[in-house]
């Protein structure tokens, strides 16, 4: 690290992600948040945290594992789902943008519909999948994380925001999950960890049905994801995110 990244590192630390009261996690489609962030949401909600689930685009196309459903039906199956799962990790508030997934979407209408949902909720701190690790290919994940960190920074001008239809929010900063490049750790207990695993396999079996490979290594990559991000906070579970405050997320390139 050179040494304008560390005098940024010591004059504009990354937000610390539990010392803020509400949180808005997006997810490009139902199940991601539960595999980038389940167990801190269970976390923060827990603490009586206010958090609040956007899932941005509806899951039509998800029907490799669905055993036949298709369409619209598809559609209402996942946004159950994906209700039931939230009410597991302790989130009350669950919105959906219902845009198409598979980029078939106006990319305008989802920053517009992150826009409306951060005015509205007004939260201090916004979850969303890093666009930016160099292997995601998925178009929806690139999207959302492209359009959530453009909001995020503009939330607090009023004016920009007036221009999406959107009210202002003071929001801190965004956290990315899905990332390589993680530089804030959230410890998480063994039972977080676990409810993690209830509401993505226990409530997305039209994904990951119960038994199947893609359940199996899945659940083999979040075990193995959480002790690593665990030795980095000297513990058994853990999360990992890359946070960008305010002050990082314009004109400095070096890593918060």
């Amino acid at each position: 690290m050179g040494l304008t990244g560390l005098a940024l590192k010591i004059a504009a630390p990354a937000p610390k992600i539990e010392e803020f009261s509400s949180y808005l996690f997006i997810g490009p489609h139902p199940d991601d948040i539960e595999i980038g962030g389940g167990a801190t949401a269970a976390k923060l909600a827990a603490a009586g945290k206010k958090v609040t689930f956007l899932i941005l685009t509806d899951g039509r196309y998800g029907d490799g594992f669905s055993g036949g459903i298709k369409g619209d039906d598809l559609v209402e199956l996942r946004k159950q789902e994906s209700i039931r799962s939230a009410g597991i990790l302790g989130a009350t508030d669950v919105r959906f943008l219902d845009l198409s997934d598979g980029g078939f979407y106006d990319y305008e209408d989802m920053l517009k519909g992150i826009a409306k949902a951060v005015g509205e909720i007004k939260p201090d701190l916004i979850f969303a999948p890093d666009p930016d690790t160099g292997q995601e290919c998925h178009i929806d994940h690139l999207n959302t994380g492209r359009a959530a960190s453009r909001i995020a920074y503009f939330a607090p001008y009023p004016g920009i925001m007036e221009k999406y239809g959107a009210g202002s929010a003071d929001v801190k900063g965004i956290a990315f999950y899905m990332t390589a490049k993680a530089n804030r750790f959230v410890r998480v207990t063994k039972e977080q960890f676990e409810l993690q695993n209830e509401a993505l396999f226990g409530c997305h079996t039209s994904q990951f049905p119960e038994g199947s490979d893609e359940a199996k290594q899945l659940a083999l990559y979040l075990k193995l994801r959480s002790a690593d991000f665990g030795l980095r906070k000297f513990c058994s579970h853990a999360e990992g995110f890359r946070v960008l405050g305010q002050t990082h997320m314009h004109c400095l390139p070096e890593n918060a």
